[in-house]
């Protein structure tokens, strides 16, 4: 049988070193805003163009994919990551971009593994997906997408802490074959009313003690929340951050994920870049206590949601008082007063979160061999995967890992 023939989209200057998929059979049938063929391009400029379109169109995506956020994660952290760029583009008959997977590939000694970019600094991991290309997709159109990852010599996908609805649809690529997570998300609706909502959420005596706590705090120099309005600002409050999170890692005995080479300086650009123009997208708020900052928080805005990014809190006697639930209940406020829908804290299990985000997000991973090799990777991970959720969701096996961890940190210490 004779193939479709390769269409190729006008588009000047592009590495050709994509992988083409043929225009399905149906392709000249009725028109579907499905993806009808795949192209894999190397690099971020060659991507851009289609990933603008699809930004600025009504499109299912997270912060975590957008284009300012993933393109200066891996210029200042891909190559230490010892990822390379992979991003799948499919185009509908027309050409035009419908979806966009924002992947990395990578070596684990023999393997060749494509995963999200963004690592640990993504919080949800998503395509892009038009939205109208979202409602119609196929399994026949992932096997498509399936085989043109394949093609460019891939042994295994590992795509993790994938949300199963976002924006109010399905996430397409839970028709692959998947597990859940060993974490979920945590996420609350929002209202114009913050009074209305704190009390929904929180009982009387939780509001009453979170009162005091404020009082408390306010008695050893004047409470101030501030949003950073000026590169001064963040770069003020990136410093308290980096400080504070440092203290508190070490102090738990988990390694630092913000020490890592390049992190820093990833985190700052996001903090003080202005994009075409537009404000920085990393909102960075802090709490102080006269000139002390004894809290911050950052997130990202994404239509009318609020995901947090990031948090810390001093080391120091204030810590007593809980800053950080101060100034996560002033943020929630901002958030309602400013109308937005939703505010999430990211995943994790952590007791501060249920405050005010009462929803649970499940998650889901993906790992889809495409190699015999790649079936004994998927395996490993699965594995590891299946092991790290059963213990996060025993409370003895969880509390057991927490207290190694603080007296690995008191040993290193000594």
């Amino acid at each position: 049988m004779t193939q479709p023939p390769l269409r190729r989209a006008a588009l000047p200057g592009r590495s050709m070193n994509a992988v083409l998929r043929p225009i399905a059979p149906y392709a000249s049938a009725v028109a579907r805003p499905a993806p009808v063929r795949f192209a894999v391009w190397r690099d971020f400029a060659a991507a851009e163009a289609d990933w603008r379109v699809l930004e600025s169109q009504d499109t299912l995506l997270s912060p975590y994919q957008r284009y300012d956020f993933l393109e200066p994660w891996h210029r200042h952290r891909g190559p230490e990551c010892g990822h390379s760029p992979f991003l799948l583009v499919g185009y509908d008959t027309h050409d035009a971009p419908v979806m966009l997977l924002p992947l990395g590939k990578r070596h684990t000694g023999p393997l060749r593994v494509v995963q999200f970019l963004g690592g640990r600094h993504a919080n949800f991991n998503m395509a892009l997906w038009r939205r109208d290309a979202a409602t119609v997709v196929t399994e026949a159109d992932l096997g498509a997408m399936r085989d043109a990852i394949a093609a460019a010599g891939v042994d295994l996908i590992a795509l993790t802490n994938q949300p199963q609805r976002w924006g109010g649809l399905a996430n397409p690529l839970a028709l692959w074959p998947h597990q859940e997570s060993p974490s979920a998300g945590a996420v609350g609706a929002l209202s114009t009313d913050f009074a209305a909502l704190q009390a929904e959420r929180l009982a009387q005596p939780a509001r009453k003690k979170l009162r005091k706590k404020e009082r408390t705090l306010a008695e050893h120099g004047a409470l101030q929340v501030r949003r950073a309005e000026t590169d001064t600002d963040a770069r003020a409050f990136l410093d308290a951050f980096f400080t504070q999170k440092a203290e508190r890692m070490g102090s738990l005995g988990i390694p630092d994920a913000f020490a890592a080479p390049g992190t820093r300086e990833f985190i700052a650009e996001l903090a003080t870049a202005r994009p075409n123009g537009r404000l920085p997208i990393l909102e960075i708020y802090a709490l102080s206590v006269g000139d002390e900052i004894v809290a911050t928080m950052a997130g990202l805005v994404e239509g009318q949601r609020f995901s947090a990014l990031f948090n810390s809190i001093t080391s120091g006697p204030l810590a007593h008082e809980s800053p950080g639930d101060v100034l996560l209940t002033h943020v929630v406020r901002m958030c309602c007063e400013r109308g937005l829908a939703q505010f999430d804290l990211g995943v994790g299990e952590a007791a501060y979160k249920r405050f005010y985000c009462n929803e649970t997000e499940p998650l889901f991973d993906t790992f889809l061999a495409l190699t015999p090799l790649g079936r004994l990777g998927a395996a490993g991970i699965r594995t590891a995967q299946d092991a790290k959720r059963l213990v996060k969701h025993s409370p003895m096996l969880w509390h057991a890992v927490q207290s190694l961890r603080k007296l690995r940190a008191q040993f290193m210490q000594r």
